[in-house]
């Protein structure tokens, strides 16, 4: 039995009203930067883990805990170098709990694919009195979100899936715009000139697309070229290129997997009613556990409430990490096959 935490946070962001790495306790709740997302998971898993192995010193298995780092941005450097390593090879290990903050009575399947690319769009620089002589890409690029808002985003809100994903909201497809930059570049804070006059030779867009079990990556690809294409064919000199930075498929644990009964009726046990099944709208390293590990029997359960991770004054509460800490420890009983 694995538990996997990451130990990495996002940045502070504006707005606290407590010091974000100060571990404040009030009103029995810890605040503090990670403190959801997810140290709280990570230490509920940590007193799972020694009350079982107190109570049950000589069960046969194994109980690992890793607190890994990179899952904020990809993982890469964090889960999926373990698995590459087979540090989650199906033979070593069977059941992988990562304690993510869905909430102490959720069972956590898996979530969503994600499809991120920047879209580049070129044109010809020239004096910005005589935009004539040029070919802005800044306009272009205004050919493309138009597009977008015409035909992708109605085409996206469209498509539902079967997924429990939560919020509401996210049963559908969606694309956000991450960053959106052309011409020149930003001047430094205290630069105090005027830029200068050129008609932008280049425009680049972020695009991170969200995608269903229902769709193929492929088909997610394709739907952006097919758009380019139509602006293409609707615009003299419009010249672009697509540079895919990085896919990661959908994933969703089957509810009968030895996991998802276990914590199941192990919520049943401490919260006397069933768990509710959910699907994360965003990603974690349950991709690189299943895609580069091969290992399908996980699933994120955790304390927290999702709303609050990545915001001011995040917090767990103490009574939601001694609650999931029961849940794991049952979950450890039933799956380690010893008598609660």
């Amino acid at each position: 039995m694995h538990f996997n935490s990451h130990i990495d946070v996002v940045e502070i962001g504006k707005d606290w009203t407590f010091d974000p790495f100060g571990g404040e306790v009030k009103d029995g709740k810890i605040y503090g930067r990670g403190s959801c997302d997810m140290k709280g998971g990570l230490a509920a898993s940590i007193i799972a883990a020694e009350t079982f192995l107190e109570v049950y010193p000589d069960f046969e298995g194994a109980v690992e805990i890793s607190g890994t780092a990179d899952e904020e941005t990809g993982g890469y450097g964090g889960v999926a170098y373990l698995a590459e390593q087979g540090y989650f090879d199906p033979k070593r290990v069977q059941h992988v709990i990562i304690p993510e903050p869905l909430n102490k009575d959720r069972v956590c399947l898996g979530h969503r694919g994600v499809w991120w690319a920047e879209i580049e769009t070129h044109g010809q620089i020239a004096h910005g009195s005589m935009p004539f002589l040029g070919d802005c890409a800044v306009r272009h690029m205004g050919a493309v979100l138009s597009e977008m808002e015409k035909s992708l985003f109605p085409a996206l809100a469209g498509r539902h899936t079967e997924m429990p994903v939560v919020p509401e909201g996210a049963r559908q497809s969606t694309m956000n715009i991450n960053s959106f930059h052309g011409g020149q570049k930003e001047p430094d804070a205290d630069f105090t000139g005027f830029p200068s006059a050129c008609v932008p030779d280049s425009a680049r867009m972020i695009i991170d697309r969200r995608y269903l079990i229902e769709e193929k990556p492929e088909d997610v690809r394709g739907e952006i070229v097919e758009l380019l294409e139509r602006v293409k064919s609707s615009r003299d000199s419009f010249r672009y290129d697509l540079k895919e930075l990085w896919q990661v498929s959908p994933t969703m644990t089957d509810r009968e997997a030895p996991v998802v009964q276990s914590v199941s009726r192990a919520i049943e046990q401490v919260f006397s009613r069933a768990p509710e099944y959910v699907v994360s709208p965003g990603t974690y390293d349950q991709k690189h556990i299943d895609r580069i590990g091969r290992l399908k029997d996980c699933i994120a359960y955790g304390p927290g409430i999702l709303d609050l991770a990545h915001k001011p004054d995040e917090y767990v509460g103490i009574e939601d990490m001694l609650d999931a800490a029961k849940v794991m420890a049952l979950s450890l009983c039933s799956l380690l096959k010893v008598e609660a």
